[in-house]
């Protein structure tokens, strides 16, 4: 997630200080991605190092505002023109854990399946009531729009996590069949297990 293009996007509509920043972005957001003030300003600190944001003075309170400059404008245009690449994947935990279970002995690999669909069904009703409700008290505003884009991208994910279970598990049938199906090893030859047993004799 680019939390620096994020303020940037925040700070192109005016100075603002760390806490601001904070609670915009997760309004924005919904709090899907929750921030906390420590990492927005570790990200300051590198935007501003990076000449993209400056120091714009203080209020009475004593906090310290940011402000976007031209080369942070220029960086925040170039983000929304580039598509967002897929050469590198984030990593995904639940992949990771199957690929992890299908080679290690012992793991109920239809178990793990079964538990994660059933975790997210439930998130996907969770979702689809946050929309109903978001939905109903949208104002027409900036905000709301970008709370139920935000909704309606976890929606899509979820039903896609699990169709690709169902895919899962549909897969992990049709291996255990091939495997009950396939023919034994071919047997030893008899000078081979002659061998086997003498070297069992001299243990």
């Amino acid at each position: 997630m680019s939390i620096r293009h994020g303020l940037l996007a925040l700070l192109d509509q005016g100075p603002r200080y760390g806490y601001q920043l904070r609670t915009e972005f997760e309004a924005r957001t919904g709090a899907t991605w929750p921030l906390n003030v420590g990492q927005v300003y570790t990200t300051l600190g590198r935007l501003e190092r990076d000449g993209l944001v400056e120091a714009a003075g203080e209020d009475d309170e004593g906090h310290q505002f940011y402000a976007v400059t031209d080369e942070g404008r220029l960086e925040l245009r170039r983000w929304f023109d580039t598509p967002v690449p897929r050469t590198n994947p984030p990593r995904d935990e639940l992949a990771i854990k199957l690929a992890m279970a299908v080679t290690i002995p012992g793991v109920d690999v239809a178990a793990v399946v079964h538990g994660q669909r059933r975790h997210s069904m439930q998130a996907l009703q969770d979702y689809t009531r946050l929309k109903g409700r978001a939905l109903a008290a949208d104002t027409g505003s900036g905000g709301d729009l970008a709370w139920l884009l935000v909704l309606e991208q976890l929606i899509f994910q979820t039903e896609a996590e699990i169709r690709w279970l169902d895919h899962c598990e549909s897969r992990l049938a049709q291996h255990a069949e091939r495997a009950a199906a396939a023919p034994p090893g071919p047997a030893a030859p008899p000078a081979r297990r002659a061998a086997k047993s003498r070297d069992r004799g001299r243990i």
